[in-house]
């Protein structure tokens, strides 16, 4: 099941030789990119724009399973996850740095293969890579990000601010990555037991894509501002809508409503949950790895919000007293909760 084959190791002498090299992936787009790699530190010059940064951690067996992880999508779906944090402030992605702690256990093509994702996803949201560095680790992959991004003040959007009788949006659609990671850890542990088989994922790319190479909803940033939309607070979705409306909710001093036959869910992903005996709503609400955005309009902006294709509308802001509720399918009310979504 797994393609990830090692030859050639990753050693430090010639290090900064080979970050030269694999920095050709990455040419630069962004005014604001002063001096990328190839000298001690990059530069960078925002112009009247604010800055905004995302830094996070990767390691292997932890946040992601090379078992059933190409390398390629392994580095888009990193780049993806920080960007994504950016993009949830409504901000531009502009630049990124990038880690990477390898064992031997990896050549010189893998290297190159997570960097070719992380090259492809930059150059999907316009990003320059300003940092890379290559260090050793004694076996697992580590891997490190920081995104920056850039926003002009008026338009920075946080979780705070959302206010009373406000119309909760989110884009896309919800537990497709979750049932994607299913089925792979389904199919992994028949791997285990019998190295000889193959996985039968038959009709089920759009999962094992949501799963396995998200997008970054850049296209989403950019639609509200040709609409004229600015939301008046908004997180990514990372963990499950439940959390994510939570953290709106909590950082706002408000309460909400969310609406069970609103959530957004492919047929595709409704079967498969039913197929695994999972509530779908369930999934939808806590499961995780959609990294897909949440915001809060005006009413005001209900006719613009509607030309925005691939949003949707699921629920609406309270005062703060009224807690955070579902009104499920058959209209009873019950209490909303946010497990949150814990990495394997």
């Amino acid at each position: 099941m797994s393609e990830n084959v090692t030859s050639e190791p990753v050693k430090m002498p010639g290090k900064y030789e080979l970050i030269a090299e694999l920095s050709k992936f990455f040419p630069q787009e962004n005014s604001s990119t002063v001096i990328g790699t190839g000298d001690d530190a990059s530069v960078i010059e925002p112009n009247d724009n604010q800055m905004v940064t995302s830094s996070k951690v990767f390691v292997e067996n932890v946040h992601f399973d090379l078992t059933y992880f190409p390398l390629r999508h392994l580095g888009y779906k990193l780049a993806t996850v920080v960007f994504a944090d950016v993009l949830a402030m409504n901000a531009v992605p502009s630049q990124l740095l990038v880690n990477i702690a390898v064992s031997d256990r990896f050549d010189l093509k893998m290297v190159s293969e997570i960097l070719s994702g992380v090259s492809a996803c930059c150059e999907t949201v316009h990003a320059d890579l300003v940092g890379l560095d290559l260090t050793t680790s004694p076996r697992e992959l580590v891997i490190s990000m920081t995104a920056i991004g850039e926003c002009e003040p008026a338009r920075l959007c946080t979780r705070k601010g959302a206010d009373e009788n406000e119309l909760i949006c989110v884009s896309g659609d919800f537990a497709a990555a979750y049932t994607g990671l299913l089925l792979l850890e389904r199919e992994k542990k028949v791997f285990e037991k019998n190295p000889g088989a193959q996985p039968d994922f038959t009709g089920m790319d759009y999962l094992l894509r949501r799963q396995l190479k998200p997008e970054p909803r850049l296209d989403i940033i950019e639609k509200l501002r040709q609409e004229d939309v600015l939301p008046t607070a908004m997180t990514n979705v990372s963990d499950g809508l439940a959390s994510a409306v939570m953290q709106i909710c909590k950082a706002s001093h408000k309460g909400c409503v969310l609406f069970e036959e609103k959530l957004p869910m492919t047929e595709l992903t409704f079967v498969t949950l039913k197929d695994l005996d999972i509530v779908h709503t369930v999934a939808a609400l806590n499961g995780g790895d959609d990294y897909e955005l949440m915001f809060t309009i005006k009413q005001a902006d209900f006719e613009k919000i509607k030309k925005v294709e691939n949003v949707s509308i699921i629920g609406y802001i309270k005062e703060e007293a009224a807690g955070y509720h579902l009104i499920t399918g058959d209209n009873v009310q019950v209490p909303l909760r946010a497990q949150g979504f814990q990495h394997s």
